[in-house]
């Protein structure tokens, strides 16, 4: 089964991506590298609570 998970960027805090991810695996939060368009740059999103 999987989730729905929401991915915010770490230096503006906005919620700009939406993903899904197992719920087997979920020991850790998700980061991955990708583009805010809010802070025109590649940062660190971070999955939500």
């Amino acid at each position: 089964m999987r989730k729905k998970v929401i991915l915010i960027c770490s230096d503006c805090l906005s919620r700009n991506y939406s993903t899904t991810r197992k719920v087997e695996n979920s020991t850790t939060r998700l980061e991955l590298r990708k583009y805010c368009p809010k802070c025109g740059k590649y940062t660190i999103h971070k999955e939500s609570k």
